[in-house]
């Protein structure tokens, strides 16, 4: 039978066609990302700025009558929580569809998830740029905030479920359509990520619901401070797990098909994944170690689950670094390490992530020394945490999603990048800007000064403090140009770039592929009800004792 050749052009308008929902949901997501973390960085130029004198939130007394501190919360909340949570809500959506290559089973459920998301964002905004709210992203009690704060950031959350139940119903159909196919790595990760998430929240829920919402809307006269920090590190450190998985989908499945090579193993990334789903959510509690109605015994048996998740992110920076060097011999390189040459440094969007692989592999190095429960005690609540974070969140998973966008923008806009030498050079600036701040917060940090401070107007400033300050506000500044050059080309390939058709969405192919996978890393109830034992049994004993020895008549503070 005779096969007639379709035109290259209808194949890829019909992909186009079936995927219009997903790339619609995903590039709304990512612009509401976006336009948070330029809001964000911003306050966070004004804090690098009063660090060193220069103090402009009295001109801008009239829209941030909060001053330094509802800048903080503002920098926080946008970058940390809507950037984040947005921008991996977005791409999930997009990887999950085009890994399967078919459609998300319920499309109303899709754009239901972005609305919903979007008015709990437009909820809590409010209070937050009315200081009314100006509790940070942390929102410990008794610091109270109105209460549509809380309301807001909980239907921002709960929001998320939506994006799990459409891959699960996503995946259901996959099974039936592909008897005995192994699941594809990219949507399995995918999955594994919004299924952990959803785990590690139940933390945060339950002091939402239970002991926040009621007291802030006056239904109860108050709440117990030590089970919401507890329960909020239920959640806040696993969420750093949320954040830094889609940035290792892309590195795993992406990187090193924009580098001309293969995944080294698909295994091995599975168990990755599957060690993140056990590990990472029963750890929360070393960063507590200073808190007082805790168990010691607790506390050490966090470190140890700490130290265990640093095991799959060994195994990322293992296979990963084997998959650029695979790519590199592939591209012609030779020697021991000088294959790291023939590998694309002309590619703004290969560039950017190996940047942020090489800025987190620090990062990764000082939260050891976080999670210690001696060294702990030394830098906790100083300016190296600080600089510890934005090595994570401000390094690995933000300069890895501008990384993406370049790469996702032929996709979801139809459009070429407006400029490669601009991106180019916002990576640049963005590594040596990353760089002069955390290693500064850091040396700061071991110098003594408190984190979460309006430093520029404290009184017992130390000499060795000034010496440093300076360098960190060139750093945070060479960031925030870096994020306007990343801005700018986004807004310019928008409306000027050239028009393209993309086609298909390719993942990296595996040297040791799906044919390697044993049956146990192709399914999840196991590994779920697993993470579920775990956490009953490293948080069940302390929150039993916390709830029935609380006192739940903490009033709360406004003291701004």
């Amino acid at each position: 039978m005779a096969v007639i050749a379709r035109p290259r052009a209808a194949a890829r308008a019909d992909v186009a066609d079936r995927f219009a929902t997903e790339n619609r949901v995903a590039g709304l997501n990512i612009l509401v990302a976006f336009l948070a973390l330029g809001l964000g960085g911003l306050m966070g130029v004004l804090q690098v700025l009063q660090y060193n004198g220069i103090d402009l939130y009295k001109p801008l007394k009239a829209i941030l009558p909060g001053g330094y501190y509802q800048g903080l919360t503002l920098h926080g909340v946008l970058n940390v929580l809507v950037f984040t949570t947005f921008y991996i809500i977005g791409f999930l959506t997009f990887v999950t569809a085009r890994s399967f290559d078919r459609p998300l089973s319920n499309r109303g459920l899709t754009w239901f998830t972005f609305y919903f998301m979007t008015a709990g964002l437009l909820i809590a905004a409010v209070p937050i740029l009315l200081n009314k709210a100006t509790v940070m992203f942390t929102f410990y009690p008794p610091l109270k905030a109105n209460g549509f704060f809380y309301l807001g950031l909980t239907m921002v959350v709960v929001g998320t479920y939506f994006l799990l139940a459409n891959q699960a119903m996503t995946l259901r159909d996959w099974r039936r359509d592909n008897p005995g196919a192994k699941v594809p790595l990219a949507a399995f990760m995918a999955i594994v990520t919004m299924t952990m998430w959803v785990i590690a929240t139940f933390g945060v829920a339950v002091e939402m619901l239970v002991l926040l919402l009621p007291w802030a809307f006056g239904l109860v006269p108050g709440t117990d401070p030590l089970l919401a920090r507890t329960l909020f590190w239920f959640t806040g450190h696993p969420i750093v797990y949320f954040w830094l998985l889609p940035a290792y989908i892309s590195w795993y499945t992406i990187v090193p098909r924009l580098a001309g090579g293969k995944l080294f193993s698909e295994p091995m990334a599975r168990v990755s994944f599957l060690l993140f789903l056990v590990l990472s959510v029963p750890i929360g509690m070393h960063h507590q170690y200073t808190d007082p109605g805790i168990s010691q015994i607790w506390k050490l048996v966090h470190f140890i689950f700490t130290v265990g998740v640093f095991f799959p992110s060994l195994l990322t920076f293992f296979n990963v670094v084997a998959s650029l060097e695979h790519a590199g011999r592939s591209r012609g390189g030779k020697g021991w390490l000088a294959w790291i040459f023939a590998l694309p440094w002309n590619e703004p969007a290969f560039v950017t992530q190996v940047f942020a692989m090489m800025l987190f592999a620090f990062g990764g190095a000082s939260g050891v020394i976080n999670a210690s429960y001696n060294l702990n005690l030394v830098v906790h609540n100083t300016a190296w945490i600080s600089g510890h974070f934005h090595l994570t969140v401000g390094s690995a998973v933000a300069l890895t999603f501008m990384g993406l966008t370049y790469w996702l923008l032929p996709y979801l806009a139809g459009r070429e990048l407006w400029s490669r030498g601009l991106a180019l050079a916002q990576a640049w600036l963005w590594i040596i800007g990353m760089i002069l701040f955390s290693h500064f917060m850091h040396m700061l940090g071991l110098a003594g000064m408190p984190r979460r401070t309006m430093i520029g107007s404290a009184p017992y400033v130390l000499p060795e403090w000034e010496r440093l300050l300076p360098l960190t506000m060139i750093g945070g500044l060479l960031m925030f140009a870096s994020a306007l050059c990343f801005l700018v080309n986004m807004v310019m390939t928008l409306t000027a770039g050239r028009r393209v058709e993309a086609g298909p969405v390719t993942f990296a192919r595996a040297l040791s592929g799906p044919e390697d996978v044993p049956a146990f890393l192709d399914r999840l109830t196991p590994w779920v009800l697993s993470a579920l034992v775990l956490v009953a049994i490293n948080y069940g004993p302390t929150l039993y004792f916390l709830a029935t020895t609380g006192r739940f008549n903490i009033p709360g503070l406004s003291p701004w």
